[in-house]
């Protein structure tokens, strides 16, 4: 069974009456933050775009595809950048849990007019295998070759390789690993230009977590503040066991790289190598 990290701690016990009294009061609050967040979301469709011109290829189940093909016939595409960079063992923790919410609600975006897709920077030979060990049906793409990555900020560029910092959620920032997880969301009008919309990244990708919503609402919520590395309890979801444990001091580690990959990039660029 699961290592428990804390217990499960109550303010005081009081009558139904008083109960109801306290649970009206914070209903008042958790009201305001729903009206604060629906307000946030109208300011965020208002921001500003920006036109895609840069021509990227990406590798999927069908071969070569360019950012047009990913939207498939709709006008509104999310792509959620996977941690999985070239030779890894395995996609990234934290990824693999947030992506394990991802098929239950994709064929609900597509009659909104959205396309989820999921873009790596390994190879596409690597993600399938991953993604078949997994059981994820999800549409996922292979940016191998190409600068989306580096452009979206979600994978280490060759000359910063041994700096100690990284441009990362619109800063310098430390970052423990090569790959990064973020969320980019385009749109397409009807003469086929696309445009850049919005990107997010670390805790901006919180709210996309389901299970974490629901641990909010358990008495220990989500149970983290006593170790290292946030999500250090996260397991792929074909490791958890009667063996499992949690170290609160384990730091992020990148998962391990099994073999060496040739990362020179060029189909941004306009021309594409395989």
């Amino acid at each position: 069974m699961p290592t428990v990290t804390s217990e499960v701690k109550h303010p005081k016990v009081v009558s139904q009456a008083e109960w109801i009294a306290a649970r009206k009061e914070f209903l008042t609050k958790e009201k305001e933050f729903t009206r604060l967040r629906d307000e946030l979301s109208r300011q965020r469709r208002e921001l500003p775009w920006e036109k895609i011109e840069k021509h990227c290829e990406f590798e999927g189940p069908d071969g070569k595809a360019t950012l047009a093909d990913l939207f498939g016939k709709r006008s509104q595409l999310i792509v959620y950048h996977f941690m999985l960079g070239p030779g890894w063992k395995e996609g990234c923790p934290s990824c693999s849990y947030l992506s394990d919410h991802f098929d239950g609600m994709a064929v609900h975006l597509a009659n909104r007019d959205v396309t989820l897709a999921v873009v790596s920077h390994a190879p596409y030979a690597e993600i399938d295998a991953f993604k078949k060990r997994m059981g994820w049906r999800f549409h996922w793409y292979s940016s191998f070759g190409s600068d989306f990555n580096y452009d979206y900020q979600v994978s280490l560029r060759p000359e910063d390789r041994g700096k100690n910092q990284v441009y990362y959620n619109y800063e310098l920032t430390e970052f423990p690993s090569d790959e990064r997880p973020g969320l980019s969301v385009f749109s397409k009008d009807p003469n086929g230009d696309i445009f850049h919309t919005y990107s997010t990244y670390a805790r901006g990708l919180d709210i996309l977590v389901g299970a974490y919503n629901f641990l909010d609402l358990a008495p220990k919520g989500r149970d983290e503040a006593g170790l290292k590395h946030t999500m250090a309890w996260v397991r792929h979801h074909d490791k958890y066991g009667d063996n499992y444990f949690v170290d609160p001091n384990r730091p992020y580690v990148q998962p391990e790289v099994v073999q060496t990959k040739n990362t020179a990039s060029s189909c941004c660029s306009g021309e594409h190598h395989d």
